[in-house]
């Protein structure tokens, strides 16, 4: 942990008395501690390993993530504190199989570190509708979202102003300098996803210190609702989002939902970026079951752009891959069930199979296809001493002709206990 990220949190735990004790702040507060048991399995079936000698993944690990949100002060200008507190345990690793991105590495071991802490602690002022947060935080948005698919959350250094002064219309924009990923321990530059087949290629290193957005949504109708994102990665890309969602009500329990994405990304000085991403996912809800069909297409000189390690703004972005290679189209075929619908409140399935083609490999070479069929299957207890324990499981298989072939699974119980 930065000395600055400790300075911080030592000054907030010095606040005087008499601004803490403020009716609104106090009785407005949340906090919750999740315990996160996470086990990760990723086979590799081929020769294309991450080095020559490692067939596999494989790790287990205990997290603990406290989440704390004041409420405000009184007055026409409110202020308050958000915090996140992360613990990391190692119980199982080694023997080559470490790598899974729920540990901090251990560069001098090449496995994983025993265990890990991280403190993110953002300030905020209210006014009115509008909401003012810097510090350490997460981000969910088109332009970026930060990854919670591990041990502990990806966090951001920065900014965000959020409002919503018009009624159904949500102002969004921030700042970020740095990042701490899911499996750091420390803030670090940002840098700009460039793996794979996507053509992506920088001068003067792939990071940068700077990255800006600035866009929002307004519910059109009932029943529609348009977004609209500027980002720039500060030298290395900028990008235009677009997002239509229209959820059309049909017969009773029965619903069509139409998610329409568009985005423009183009280079910013020291990159090569060129890309148009069109997604499309189309959703028949029936009582508890979802039939999804999606389609998503790249088209430029590469494919899509986005920061490193977070989860991308793409209908075809999954467990593992993203299908968003240079020239790549990619379907997906989707169905979910909801077994509160037949008196089973809590427990959830979900499968998916997608499969991608054109990938552009270079000269004398055939096209890249690659596919990807996901599983889930989840439990969460709604009552009695186990209320809000989760079981969740995630199986993955991944077969291509340019990249690793992978058979993965994950298990991951998690228990939610509120505080206040």
């Amino acid at each position: 942990m930065r000395k600055t990220t400790l300075a911080l949190a030592v000054a907030v735990g010095t606040l005087s008395l008499s601004q803490l004790a403020n009716a609104e702040f106090i009785k407005d507060s949340k906090a919750s501690l999740e315990a996160r048991n996470f086990y990760f399995n990723r086979d590799f079936r081929q020769d294309a390993r991450p080095t020559p000698s490692q067939a596999k993944q494989e790790e287990w690990a205990q997290g603990f993530i406290l989440r704390m949100d004041s409420g405000y002060t009184e007055g026409t200008v409110g202020f308050g504190l958000d915090a996140i507190g992360m613990l990391g345990f190692k119980l199982d690793s080694g023997d080559g199989t470490a790598g899974s991105g729920l540990l901090v590495p251990d560069r001098s071991s090449g496995g994983s570190q025993d265990y890990s802490s991280d403190l993110a602690v953002a300030g905020k002022v209210k006014v009115s509708k509008s909401t003012l947060r810097a510090g350490s935080m997460q981000f969910k948005n088109m332009a970026i979202a930060s990854s919670d698919s591990r041990l502990t959350p990806q966090v951001f250094k920065g900014g965000q102003l959020i409002s919503q002064e018009i009624d159904g219309l949500t102002l969004d924009g921030g700042y970020l300098r740095e990042v701490n990923h899911r499996n750091s321990g420390d803030f670090e530059d940002i840098a700009i996803t460039s793996g794979g087949r996507r053509g992506i290629a920088t001068t003067g290193g792939i990071t940068t210190d700077s990255f800006q957005f600035l866009g929002g949504s307004y519910k059109l109708t009932q029943d529609l609702t348009a977004a609209y994102y500027h980002s720039n990665l500060e030298d290395l890309y900028k990008q235009n989002s677009f997002n239509l969602v229209h959820v059309l009500p049909l017969a009773d329990k029965q619903t069509l939902k139409t998610d329409l994405r568009y985005a423009r990304s183009t280079d910013d000085g020291r990159s090569n970026v060129d890309n148009k991403a069109f997604g499309a996912m189309i959703t028949y809800g029936l009582s508890g079951h979802s039939f999804g069909l999606g389609y998503q297409k790249m088209s430029g000189d590469t494919g899509f752009a986005y920061i490193n390690g977070t989860d991308p703004f793409l209908v075809n972005y999954v467990q593992i891959g993203d299908f968003a290679n240079k020239d790549e189209k990619s379907w997906q075929a989707r169905y979910d069930f909801n077994f509160a619908s037949i008196g089973v409140p809590g427990l959830t399935f979900m499968t998916r199979y997608l499969t991608g083609d054109n990938v552009e490999l270079g000269a004398n070479r055939s096209e890249g296809k690659e596919w990807e069929r996901n599983t889930e299957l989840m439990y969460v207890f709604q009552e009695g001493a186990l209320k809000n324990l989760g079981v969740r499981w995630r199986n993955a298989t991944v077969r291509s002709n340019f990249a690793n072939d992978i058979d993965e699974n994950r298990l991951i119980v998690s228990y939610s206990l509120p505080l206040f």
